[in-house]
């Protein structure tokens, strides 16, 4: 995610540097042939241009606002994820009775607590394309990792463990049968979170609505110098690279809010999120260390945070 301050110049044009430089040389292109050639009949009213500025301006305005749409509403996903993580935490600490500070049941809320944050890890790196247990397997014992190996979708088979956990503590009596609802209904709410992200990642945006605004945008740079050349003269190749840079920059914001999970600086920052849950679970399990939170801080990346 990109941080509010610090964002450099460099990054923000660097994402249009070639877009920019064919349009100052075409820009250079019809100026020079204006002037020295004198091909003073290749311009066109104003009115053309700017009448497909305007609803070019509303093709753009709509995708801003479907993409940023896309992208909050993976962030309200992720912010869900964080609250029933630690309404589950909460609920395996307060629920599971543990007779005689049984050592099985006390390692079962160790297990199914870390367990829940290599889900969290395992779903943000799924979701990125990247190795699902690259993080998790830190936090769980070899016998579940190997239950893994079954499953594609590695956060789906840490679920079913943890289905499988639940139904082990009622069996042993750690839990009645209306705690076992109230927490089958958290781990529910997990997995309809986890749905909506794959949802986002899966459904690309329209491609036909995508190609349609590109051409009318390149339509649009394409008209522009032939319809301000006769009143600035060669001094409309600046305005030109100005205009048409402000309407590319739209389009790529557009296109990279679209995609909240392709592990880029406008991504949703499911590691920073995932971090803030696993410090949270570990000190309701007492097992947090200041050493420990050191090395778990959000990293920041100059100027943005995943």
């Amino acid at each position: 995610m990109l941080l509010k301050k610090n964002i450099p110049i460099k990054y923000v044009f660097g994402k249009i540097k070639i877009e920019v430089l064919l349009v100052l040389l075409y820009a250079l292109l019809v100026g020079v042939a204006y002037v020295n050639f004198h091909f003073t009949r290749i311009s066109i009213p104003i009115a053309v241009p700017a009448m497909l500025g305007t609803i070019l301006s509303l093709l753009l305005a709509f995708r801003s606002n479907q993409a940023y749409d896309r992208w909050w509403e993976a962030r309200t996903l992720w912010g869900a994820i964080v609250n029933d993580s630690r309404t589950l935490s909460r609920q395996v600490l307060n629920f599971v009775d543990t007779p005689y500070n049984s050592v099985e049941a006390l390692y079962f809320k160790e297990r199914f607590i870390n367990r829940q944050i290599a889900w969290c890890y395992s779903l943000g790196q799924s979701l990125r394309g990247l190795c699902p247990v690259k993080e998790a397997e830190k936090l769980m014992s070899p016998e579940q990792l190997v239950y893994l190996q079954e499953y594609t979708n590695k956060p789906v088979g840490l679920l079913e463990l943890h289905g499988e956990d639940l139904r082990l503590a009622y069996k042993e009596g750690w839990i009645n049968k209306y705690q076992q609802v109230e927490l089958d209904r958290t781990l529910t709410r997990l997995c309809n979170s986890m749905g909506g992200c794959e949802r986002i990642k899966n459904t690309i945006f329209p491609a036909t609505y995508s190609l349609y605004t590109h051409l009318a945008l390149v339509l649009f740079i394409m008209l522009l110098p032939f319809g301000v050349i006769d009143v600035f003269g060669v001094m409309m190749v600046p305005l030109v690279v100005a205009i048409a840079a402000s309407f590319l920059l739209i389009e790529k914001m557009a296109i990279h809010l679209q995609d909240p999970f392709e592990n880029k600086p406008t991504d949703t920052p499911v590691t920073s999120i995932a971090q803030t849950i696993h410090r949270d679970l570990k000190q309701m399990l007492r097992e947090y260390k200041e050493e420990d939170a050191l090395k778990k801080q959000p990293k920041v990346v100059n100027f943005y945070i995943l």
